[in-house]
């Protein structure tokens, strides 16, 4: 094994550790590059793209000629570069273009339960939707190991108010079963229906998944324990 094979091997370890956050510039790209450049060292190849065009963001919306003018881009690399944001603004258009409207729980239900489905730690989510119960944002809130994640309706009631949203529903899951909410959780819901509606937001209903099982406040009439009306 070549030595830089052993360095790639830890790069990648730690993107699927922690992604890119804990990544620069020059690692990231140097990252990306292994998928054009099998057997080569690539951080002096990222060290010249980033030279050549000044940051990360200008590398990636250079054209394929100014690409291809950077010594040792071939047009293998110049097209995995170009098509990094390409493939960015296409996904973002086909979710605009998906326009999701929930007429009840069980649509929302739908919608999350294969946004959970491979997620080993414990996460939070909030759903964002208008008048006509469309979801406009879909955020994560948080994330942790299992049993770790935290219901901070200060952070939840903020985020609806910057997305504009007329009403919400939260979800988070359970990793390891069961899908059932505890005493933490009513106690929590009922504080995040007050804060909400504090602001004139509604909470559409909280949902708890764990696998292909849920519970949802809406749903089960756990909501009237709230006097939540709708």
């Amino acid at each position: 094994m070549a030595l830089h094979d052993g360095h790639r091997d830890r790069m990648r370890e730690r993107f699927f550790q922690h992604g890119l956050e804990t990544f620069n510039e020059i690692e990231a790209l140097e990252m990306l590059l292994y998928y054009a450049v099998p057997r080569k060292d690539t951080n002096p190849l990222a060290h010249a793209l980033l030279e050549r065009f000044g940051s990360l963001d200008f590398v990636l919306s250079a054209t394929e000629q100014e690409l291809c003018e950077v010594p040792g881009i071939s047009r293998r690399t110049a097209a995995l570069l170009m098509m990094v944001p390409q493939m960015a603004r296409l996904s973002e258009e086909v979710r605009a273009n998906k326009i999701v409207e929930i007429a009840n729980s069980r649509d929302a239900i739908q919608y999350l339960i294969p946004r959970f489905r491979y997620e080993r730690d414990e996460m939070m989510i909030l759903l964002c939707m208008d008048a006509q119960n469309r979801i406009t944002h879909s955020e994560t809130l948080y994330r942790g190991t299992v049993n770790a994640v935290s219901f901070n309706v200060r952070k939840v009631v903020e985020m609806a108010l910057k997305r504009k949203a007329v009403s919400v529903i939260v979800a988070h899951n359970h990793p390891d079963g069961p899908a059932r909410q505890s005493r933490e959780d009513d106690t929590a819901t009922q504080q995040l229906y007050q804060a909400l509606l504090a602001v004139g937001i509604k909470l559409y209903d909280h949902v708890i998944i764990a696998g292909d099982d849920y519970v949802s406040y809406r749903r089960s009439g756990a909501m009237d324990l709230f006097r939540y009306q709708y």
